[in-house]
């Protein structure tokens, strides 16, 4: 029980004692906690008043910087308030002047149309004046006439009179001379008349006969030399250019490496190309150059224009060449419909269907013999209108069916026909008017011309494919054809030079003066022409032109 007693007091004891300890240490914290607390409020407030110095500080500055910048902007005001003042005054001042000027200028004006009006009312008044004389003097000068036609009238009817009496005497002398000839002739006056009459018929007769004769040779000698100068004013008025095209386009780079992107990978690219628009692309060592080859013109343009589009874009590969290739096709339909609407337009053809005028559009992307098929079109209607204008034929007839002539080349059909017929039956389906159909049909002599803008066309269409330079030839083929004309002609004795000039249209020969005399020249022309046409073989005609030159040298010493 003592000891039960003890523990508990022990343990009472201990639980006061630790209680005791326990608020001692809080009480130790606290403090310590209080204290730290006030040193770092002291700190916060240090800092605080650091900051807000600086705070203050900054404000001031930045009042001071916009009381500077406020007073620069007053300034820059003040000055452009002034300038403006001034550019007004100055603008005002010039309309003051202007606006005393013009009434200067309305014063003066006043004044001349014042002037004028008044010489105008002088004129009017003078005028009058002059009227009224007129009219006196014209009434004076009719009744001058009218006296001098009564007195004529009555000449007249005097004459008349004695001319009558004149003729009765006529005719009784000449009764009496017929009853003395038919007398002495034992005729009567109608046998008489009848062999006269008989006799000037025959005499009229081979009279008239001559005179037509002498006429119709007129007629040829007149109608040939009318025809050259028709001809020859036609071609000297219709200048045109002669562009030759071959089977290549040369598409332009910028650099050398393009090249490798439009081959591709293991040149995938190229023959997608190719491929696509039925071409040959060529790349090898040319600088700055992609040649494009290919007979048709159409695919070749197709092909350079989608290879811009393409090195434009930067994006090549056979997808996208497919992509722009169709675009570019349907774009030269398009271009094909335009090309044929601005020829009609310029050469003021209407009425044209929609059909001939997509034709005359693909001509310019066709060829023949070398000659671009719309160039050649175009100056064959010129010349046709310029020469049906010569004659006093239809102009618009005959422009029009030398524009069309062609148009059988360009057909997508191509029949086993040729092209003349084939133009022929494609106006006649377009309902172009018979005259144009049979001048395009007649112009290569498939059928019978029965217009008479036939002729002309053909003509035309000589003339225009003949032209030196028009139409190409084989470069060694012709330089062939040129030494052997030349060396034809330097075969004959007493040549001492020739030269083939105008692309081989004319040789000029040099003869030596003291062995060749003027009707050996004559004589040798003959000679060289018939040679030439028996050796060789050329289009059109050669002109030989043989000139013999006499020079006398002497010097004085």
């Amino acid at each position: 029980m003592y000891c039960l007693l003890t523990a508990v007091v022990a343990l009472v004891a201990g639980f006061v004692i630790g209680k005791q300890l326990a608020g001692k240490a809080r009480l130790d914290h606290e403090g310590q906690a209080t204290a730290k607390a006030q040193e770092i409020l002291r700190d916060a407030e240090e800092k605080g008043n650091r900051l807000r110095d600086e705070k203050i500080k900054q404000a001031d500055e930045r009042l001071e910087q916009s009381k500077n910048k406020f007073k620069n902007l007053r300034n820059e005001f003040d000055v452009e308030s002034r300038r403006l003042k001034q550019a007004l005054e100055q603008e005002l001042t010039e309309r003051r002047q202007g606006v005393v000027e013009q009434e200067q200028s309305i014063k003066m004006l006043t004044e001349t149309t014042q002037r004028q009006l008044e010489q105008l009312q002088r004129k009017e008044v003078e005028l009058e004046k002059a009227r009224e004389k007129n009219q006196t003097d014209t009434q004076q000068l009719r009744d001058k006439l009218e006296t001098q036609a009564e007195k004529r009238r009555i000449d007249h009817e005097e004459a008349m009179a004695e001319l009558e009496e004149k003729q009765r005497n006529a005719d009784e002398q000449l009764h009496s001379v017929q009853r003395q000839l038919e007398t002495i002739a034992n005729l009567t006056a109608a046998e008489a008349r009848e062999q006269l009459v008989e006799s000037l018929k025959n005499e009229a007769q081979i009279q008239a006969s001559s005179y037509v004769k002498d006429t119709v040779a007129q007629a040829k000698l007149t109608a040939t030399k009318d025809a050259k100068k028709i001809v020859l004013e036609t071609i000297q008025r219709t200048a045109s250019e002669h562009a030759i095209e071959n089977c290549v386009s040369i598409f332009n780079i910028e650099s050398d490496d393009v090249k490798g992107k439009i081959i591709g990978r293991e040149g995938r690219n190229i023959r997608a190309l190719e491929a696509a628009t039925g071409v040959e692309i060529i790349v090898d060592d040319t600088p700055e150059a992609i040649i494009i080859s290919g007979f048709d013109p159409v695919r070749r343009e197709i092909a350079r224009l989608s290879l811009h589009l393409l090195v434009k874009d930067g994006r090549i590969h056979p997808a996208r060449v497919e992509e722009i290739v169709a675009k570019t096709r349907k774009n030269i339909e398009e271009e094909i419909v335009e090309i044929g609407e601005k020829t009609i337009i310029d050469l003021g053809i209407h009425g044209l269907h929609p059909e001939l005028i997509k034709m005359v559009g693909r001509m310019r992307f066709r060829s023949s013999y070398g000659q671009n098929l719309l160039q050649h079109s175009r100056e064959v209607a010129n010349l046709c209108a310029t020469m049906a204008a010569e004659m006093g034929l239809d102009v618009k007839k005959a422009k029009r069916a030398g524009l069309l002539h062609d148009i059988g080349k360009v057909s997508t059909e191509e029949p086993e026909l040729p092209h003349a017929i084939l133009g022929m039956e494609m106006a006649k389906k377009w309902k172009e008017h018979p005259d144009v159909v049979n001048a395009i049909g007649a112009h290569h002599d498939e059928i019978e011309m029965t217009a008479m803008i036939s002729p002309l066309v053909q003509a035309c269409d000589a003339i225009s494919g003949s032209r030196p330079g028009a139409r190409r030839e084989m470069m060694e083929s012709y330089i062939k054809r040129l030494k052997q004309l030349e060396e034809t002609a330097n075969g004959f004795k007493g040549v001492n030079q020739c030269f083939a000039i105008q692309a081989g249209r004319e040789l000029r020969v040099m003869v030596d003066a003291e062995n060749v005399t003027d009707e050996r020249a004559a004589e040798l022309s003959f000679e060289i022409s018939q040679k030439i046409e028996k050796e060789m073989q050329y289009p059109g005609q050669i002109k030989i032109t043989v000139i013999r030159e006499m020079r006398a040298v002497a010097y004085a010493k």
